[in-house]
């Protein structure tokens, strides 16, 4: 059975230093100007104060996947538990942006732009980078199974200072493969409390891809009779060439012949 893989992140422990940011975007270079995560301070008033926290933006690498679904080009996979993107197969379309209902796929350079959960490094049995790099322990990577229990432990313990703590994603589109461990409701870190695909991905499902898949097999069912015919034409010119009539020879007279004749 193949391994499924998710991250978990802790945001009790997390310090919101952005060495994740900073790391991800080095270790996967990603372009200027963009990031596959960011890391952002929620505060709100509580009683008589503020309360703080930090929020994380990035894949969540759901399991039943709305931006997989709805790419076109195979671009978008799912490996090991894992959202894989290929990037050269890529057409720019923005389908998965609209059909994700975190919003996280984004368009740079003419490709889908998100955190692909290192794979290339999870294969070479390494850590992804976020992972690797956070001081605190926030972040951590591993075998789904392993990854879940050790958030819902957590989330038990913090019941005592935090009534409202639980874990995000343990069932929500199938099980996400980003765990967080959260202080408040989902809301307080603008995140849907039931994240459901978008009406993009219903109208694709029940009516776009039917037709594109008819219109793909009529156009291949168009070329192939055009083919057809055109083998069928060329053979009969070949044919026509082959069996004419040969032509005459021209006369050459010589000299001689010239000057008998007009005598």
């Amino acid at each position: 059975m193949a391994s499924r893989y998710a991250f978990s992140i802790d945001l009790d422990r997390c310090i919101g230093c952005q060495a994740c940011v900073v790391a991800c975007r080095t270790g996967n270079e990603v372009a200027s100007g963009d990031a596959y995560i960011t890391v952002s301070e929620e505060i709100r008033r509580k009683d008589n104060g503020f309360w703080g926290s930090f929020a994380h933006k990035r894949c969540f690498h759901c399991t039943e996947a709305p931006c997989v679904e709805v790419c076109p080009t195979g671009t978008l996979t799912k490996v090991n538990g894992l959202t894989a993107v290929d990037m050269a197969k890529c057409s720019a379309c923005g389908y998965c942006t609209q059909a994700c209902p975190f919003h996280i796929p984004h368009v740079v350079d003419n490709h889908v732009s998100k955190c692909v959960g290192c794979l290339d490094q999870v294969q070479a049995g390494e850590e992804p980078w976020c992972a690797r790099t956070c001081p605190s322990n926030a972040i951590r990577f591993g075998e789904r199974e392993v990854i879940l229990a050790e958030a819902k432990a957590k989330v038990a313990k913090l019941r005592e200072r935090y009534p409202n703590a639980q874990v995000y994603g343990e069932t929500q589109l199938g099980g996400l493969g980003l765990l967080m461990v959260l202080l408040e409701a989902p809301g307080v870190y603008g995140l849907p409390e039931a994240p459901q695909s978008s009406a993009t991905i219903q109208t694709w499902k029940t009516l776009v891809k039917p037709a594109s898949a008819g219109l793909t097999a009529l156009a291949a069912g168009v070329m192939g009779l055009a083919f057809v015919f055109a083998r069928r034409q060329h053979a009969k010119e070949h044919a026509e060439v082959h069996t004419a009539a040969p032509v005459e020879a021209a006369v050459v007279e010589t000299p001689a012949q010239t000057e008998e004749n007009h005598d």
